[in-house]
């Protein structure tokens, strides 16, 4: 073949790739002017939503909203799926990958302080674990995409979920006959946490512990020494955790030092569990209850085989009617192929080291979003809500849960670009 060809298919391939790669550039680039030009109407609405916030089952306030919102940027909007869910479908120019960004939507039953002036109008109801942020974000996603549709191969779809909270949302969507005309390749979400507003966590695999609630039946009453003793013995036969750490003080999950951001983080192989039990009579029975989190999936197996050993042990055998998990819901795991590759994506677009590896297990929380990842390969990020110097600390569940809500365009921007890509088959 004649060298001057070579050089010259050599060369046409590389102008082809500058071309590709100039347009793609352009692309991030306009994803990030668009998400700065709606950052102040995300933030509108995300108050709007934190003073309305609607508890699990009656999202119908909120439901409109989100409905309203999606028809204005053109995108088909289904709301059948099941309770107060939407699903809006952005549907590109050419074909590709069908591709699902979840936000869910119901808010807590609490009266925990809230110190913005957009404070709760629902008496006892609040938002006080941040879906009011992931809503107004997921909004944000749709309304970038939906301007750069003519460059979007495949489908998007985007998932506002309902009973979240409540741990069945996910779970009925699913199971609904609407849904099952759904086919996606794969979804992505996030949940807002107690990091820095602008930094981005994940890992393969498990990012929470597994939560189970344990309960013992006993035939008659105990003694208050033989309870105590007891379930103290239970407490020492189970617990597990890397000496002079304690990985139940979930406020530490941010220090550099021992957090999840730190290869030697506290938070990983651990099972920690409630040291008080829960403790009541019912029609001539005792029941004890208690959670318990465990990081390693193989170690369940073991759990109720040892409290039947240390109640044998104690000489309460011959009183004992039960031992069962009485709650056991799965816990968020990530592919890993896919998680590794959203990884590579948002460096690539954003700067090396741009999202941080996550090396432990959260206890406390999980995200029915678990559900999802039973049928679709997936990935569950953390996003960062809080601000140290500001004093907003965005611990989820807790009283003063704060958020400095620069992260709604930090989670917009990075997962816009990362949903783009992904549709496109990057």
């Amino acid at each position: 073949m004649n060298l001057k060809f070579i050089v010259y298919i050599i060369l046409s391939i590389l102008a082809l790739c500058q071309k590709a790669f100039c347009q793609e550039n352009v692309i991030h680039e306009s994803i990030k002017t668009e998400t700065d030009h709606i950052f102040n109407k995300l933030v509108d609405i995300r108050r709007d939503l934190h003073e309305n916030p609607e508890l699990a089952g009656n999202e119908i306030r909120t439901q409109q909203k989100i409905k309203q919102y999606l028809l204005d940027l053109g995108l088909d909007v289904e709301t059948n799926i099941y309770g107060h869910g939407v699903v809006g479908i952005l549907k590109g120019a050419k074909k590709g990958k069908n591709i699902a960004w979840r936000a869910d939507m119901d808010a807590l039953p609490n009266d925990f302080a809230d110190n913005v002036a957009f404070k709760s109008k629902a008496k006892g109801i609040q938002h006080g674990c941040g879906h009011d942020v992931h809503m107004a974000i997921a909004l944000g996603i749709a309304e970038v995409l939906s301007k750069h549709k003519k460059d979007l191969k495949g489908t998007v779809y985007f998932i506002f979920q309902p009973e979240e909270e409540t741990f069945v949302g996910a779970k009925n969507m699913l199971s609904s006959s609407s849904f099952a005309t759904i086919h996606l390749d794969e979804i992505y979400g996030l949940h807002i946490t107690a990091l820095p507003f602008d930094q981005i966590m994940v890992k393969p695999n498990e990012m929470f512990a597994y939560q189970k609630r344990i309960q013992i039946k006993f035939k008659e009453d105990l003694t208050k020494e033989q309870t105590t003793a007891l379930t103290k013995k239970i407490y020492d036969a189970l617990s597990r955790y890397a000496a002079g750490t304690k990985p139940w003080e979930i406020q530490n999950m941010t220090d550099p030092k021992i957090g999840l951001s730190n290869a030697n983080t506290i938070f990983k192989d651990y099972l920690i569990m409630d040291e008080k039990f829960a403790i009541h009579s019912k029609n001539n029975e005792m029941i004890l209850d208690a959670y318990l989190y465990e990081t390693n999936a193989s170690n369940l197996k073991n759990i109720i085989p040892k409290v039947k050993q240390v109640i044998e042990a104690n000489n309460l055998k011959d009183k004992l009617l039960s031992i069962a998990f009485t709650q056991e819901n799965p816990t968020v795991i990530n592919n890993k192929k896919l998680t590794s590759g959203a990884v590579k994506t948002l460096d690539a677009i954003y700067g090396k080291g741009f999202v941080v590896t996550d090396y432990g297990q959260v206890p406390y929380f999980n995200d029915d979003f678990a559900f999802f990842q039973q049928k679709i390969p997936g990935v569950y990020f953390f996003l960062g809500g809080s601000n140290f110097k500001k004093g907003i600390i965005a611990m989820n569940h807790a009283p003063n849960f704060t958020v400095d809500e620069e992260c709604i365009k930090t989670g917009v921007r990075s997962f816009s670009s990362l949903i783009f890509e992904k549709a496109n088959g990057n």
